[in-house]
Order: structure tokens, then C-alpha cells, then sequence
């Protein structure tokens, strides 16, 4: 589908190199956190980019931007495709940024040929994908499908108590157009890194990406007895090593917990808070959550059902209460057998060496997939490294992904004859 459409992987690169200066940190990553100024400066570059391409842009109100390129049957729905620009703190060159930036490196092309598709072109950023600085993530997206309203989005707050829809007002992103609209697209098609070693490990520089693992967050509190450092260690009530014990048996639960095949579950415990957290003093209430992703749902359900069962063991045996609660649950979902397919065949006309996999990770794709065809492509990252100033992937598969993305793309939207 690609051969005549003139895609540019230095043009790509040279993209992501100047996207990577709006919030560059000094250890080579970039800190472009949603609806802060950087983040605003980093929409109208592609603003800028997108619009010389010939795109027109719309605004949702919750800060999705849709950047369009008119196709020959405007009855046709779109075909989208992108990603997001916002980063972690400490985030990197390449965590959503290169999906956008190779969806308006297909608009440059397309645009420069003169080639016209049957249907629409849609080029997305959706807002506030990593959830650094307004939790949950995929905000965006999930508020375009219907998973979040708009007025719950709109009232979030960060850290600092600043609501989501000020901020987005105040940067000068928030729009007039329902997010629902992008719910009326033919399809939807997300290039992004791995964030794991898989494909690099496997010498390949595509991931053709079947289905999402089931996910389910929880939350447990431990609650104990404050006691003075200098106490006897008898009969304290101590809520962390309660909690020590737990969080290591989380871990073994999850790598017990396999299918037929051996693929064991996956837990992380990434946050905890502890009162009153001084030096000398045995705290009484430890706080932390916990990440569980399977590729059986129901023995993602039993994974739960484990860490329950073992934290009413350990408060019996240490004498403290723990409570552990449901936070955030995420289903399987598959992605859509003829996209996928579209990518599959995509990269064997290309010649690129490629493995079918899931992703294990949350993506707007994921969101999107639940209401529209979708599909996600995989490029490798160094050594799995991501969510770090320090990620890194190659020119060359940066361009390896951008081509089959294309490849994908135009084969949904059509080529116009004549």
C-alpha cells in the first residue's frame, strides 16, 4: 500500500528529536506532564505540523485533539490513528509521542504525493494518557468512549488541588466538541513501544498486538498499634511488618498463579504510605496498592481471591485488621482480527521480523477497543526501559513501525483511483 506514498524515518526522527525539546530534562528525557504549560507547547507544534500537512483541527472538551485530512467519500467514517504527547516526571523521548509523531509523518507523506483516500484520516492525541498528574489514566480516551463522563474528568485534582478542567482551560485546550465523536470512527490503530524486552530479545522489530491482559488494581490498609521504637518487641501490633510479609507473598502468588501454558500472573505494588511515618515509632496504618494483569481472566480473579485469603492470615498471626479493597478492574480485550490482521500481513510484505503478543500494559487502544475496531503495533524499546528519562529505541525502528502503521492504515482508508 506504501510504495509510492513518500515516508520519511529521518523526517520521523527529526520530529521526535524536536518534540523531545518541549520539557527536555537534563538527564535526556522529557517532563511534559498533561495541561501544564510544556504540555500546551507541545500541542501547537503539532498543531503547526499537522495543519501545514493540509489537517484541520477540532478540540473535544476534555482536551482530545482530532486532526483531520479530508478523504474523497466524506460518508466514509475515519480512520484514526495516534497516540499522546504527555509524559511521566521523569518520562521519555518515545512513550506515546512516537505513535503521534509517525501518524503526522503519514499525513506529511500523503499530503506531499497528492494522494487522496477514500475515507477521512484521523490524526488523535488524547489527553492525559499517563495519569501522572491527574489519576486514573487514559482520561481522554475513556471519556471519548464512555467509560468516564466528562464532568468527573473535569473535576479531578492534582496533587496541588488543582482541578482538571481549570487547567485545561487555562492552557487554552479545552474545546467545543463531544468526546463522544470519536466513538463515529471506522477504526482506530495505535503504534507504540513495547515497554518490555520481549521483541528485542526475540530480534524482532514488530509486535503485532492480539489482545489486553486482564487487569484489576486493589488497595489495602493495615492497621495496627503505634508503638515507641525503644519498646519490647513482644506484643507490638506493628502495621508494617504485617504488611512487609503481605507484600512479599503478593509477589509469590502471582508467580504461582499460571496458566496451562506457565505464564504466571503479573503484581506490583508501586505506591505506600505510612502513619505516622517517624523514625521511632511503629507505625499503625501502612497504605499501599496493588497492580495484578493476567492473561486468564479468571485467574486474575483467583489471584485476588489469594492475596485476600493470605492477608486475613497475616492479621490473625500479627493481631492487626486489613482490609483490602477493589479499586480499578479492566477486562481481556481482544483487539480487532482484521486490523490485526492488516498489520500482520503489513509487516511480511515489509520484510520486517515480527511475533503476535498481548500487551500487559493500559493504552488508549485498550479504551478505544472496547467501542470501535482496533489495533496496536509494537516497535522494541531498549532493554524494555520505559517511564524512564533514560528510554531509547532506534531510528530504524521507529521507521519500522511508522511503515507498517502506514501500511495499515492506508489499506483501511483506501487508496482513490484515478
Amino acid at each position: 500500500m506504501t510504495t509510492n506514498v513518500p515516508l520519511s524515518g529521518q523526517r520521523l526522527w527529526d520530529s521526535l528529536m524536536e518534540m523531545a525539546r518541549i520539557g527536555a530534562t537534563p538527564k535526556g528525557g522529557c517532563n511534559r506532564q498533561t495541561l501544564t504549560d510544556l504540555d500546551s507547547e507541545g500541542r501547537h507544534l503539532l498543531r503547526r505540523w499537522a495543519e501545514a500537512a493540509g489537517c484541520t483541527l477540532r478540540v473535544d472538551r476534555v482536551g482530545n485533539m482530532m486532526l483531520t485530512r479530508p478523504g474523497r467519500d466524506p460518508s466514509r467514517k475515519p480512520v484514526a490513528f495516534g497516540s499522546h504527547l504527555d509524559t511521566q516526571p521523569t518520562g521519555g523521548k518515545f512513550d506515546g509521542v512516537l505513535g503521534v509523531l509517525a501518524g503526522l509523518e503519514i499525513l506529511r507523506a500523503v499530503h506531499e504525493a497528492g494522494i487522496e483516500t477514500e475515507a477521512p484520516l484521523m490524526l488523535v492525541n488524547f489527553t492525559n494518557e499517563e495519569g501522572a498528574r491527574f489519576s486514573p489514566p487514559m482520561m481522554g480516551s475513556g471519556a471519548a468512549m464512555g467509560l468516564f463522563t466528562e464532568a468527573e474528568v473535569l473535576a479531578k485534582q492534582d496533587s496541588e488541588g488543582r482541578t482538571f478542567g481549570a487547567e485545561l482551560a487555562r492552557i487554552g485546550w479545552q474545546g467545543e466538541a463531544d468526546p463522544a465523536i470519536l466513538r463515529d470512527i471506522a477504526a482506530f490503530i495505535e503504534l507504540h513501544i513495547e515497554q518490555g524486552r520481549l521483541l528485542e530479545d526475540a530480534g524482532c522489530a514488530i509486535g503485532v498486538v492480539t489482545h489486553a491482559l486482564a487487569q484489576n488494581w486493589l488497595e489495602v490498609t493495615v492497621e495496627g498499634e503505634e508503638a515507641h521504637g525503644g519498646s519490647p518487641m513482644a506484643g507490638r501490633r506493628d502495621a508494617m511488618m504485617a504488611a512487609a510479609p503481605l507484600i512479599a507473598a503478593i509477589e509469590q502468588i502471582a508467580l504461582a498463579t499460571r496458566t496451562a501454558e506457565g505464564e504466571p500472573g503479573r503484581a506490583t505494588v508501586g505506591r505506600l504510605s505510612v502513619y505516622p511515618d517517624s523514625r521511632n515509632i511503629a507505625p499503625s496504618r501502612v497504605w499501599f496498592s496493588v497492580d495484578t494483569r493476567h492473561h486468564d481472566p479468571a485467574l486474575l480473579a483467583r489471584m485476588a481471591e489469594a492475596i485476600r485469603a493470605r492477608a486475613a492470615g497475616v492479621a490473625a498471626s500479627r493481631g492487626v485488621r486489613i482490609a483490602v479493597a477493589d479499586f480499578w478492574h479492566s477486562p481481556l480485550t481482544p483487539f480487532d482480527a482484521t486490523l490485526v490482521g492488516r498489520v500482520r500481513d503489513a509487516a511480511r510484505r515489509l520484510g520486517y521480523r515480527h511475533m503476535d503478543m498481548p500487551t500487559g500494559i493500559g493504552h488508549d487502544a485498550v479504551y478505544v477497543a472496547r467501542r470501535v475496531p482496533t489495533a496496536m503495533i509494537f516497535c522494541p524499546c531498549h532493554g524494555g526501559l520505559s517511564h524512564n528519562e533514560a528510554e531509547s529505541i532506534t531510528p530504524e525502528w521507529a521507521e519500522a513501525g511508522m511503515r507498517v502503521l502506514a501500511d495499515a492504515v492506508l489499506a483501511t482508508a483506501g487508496i482513490a483511483k484515478g
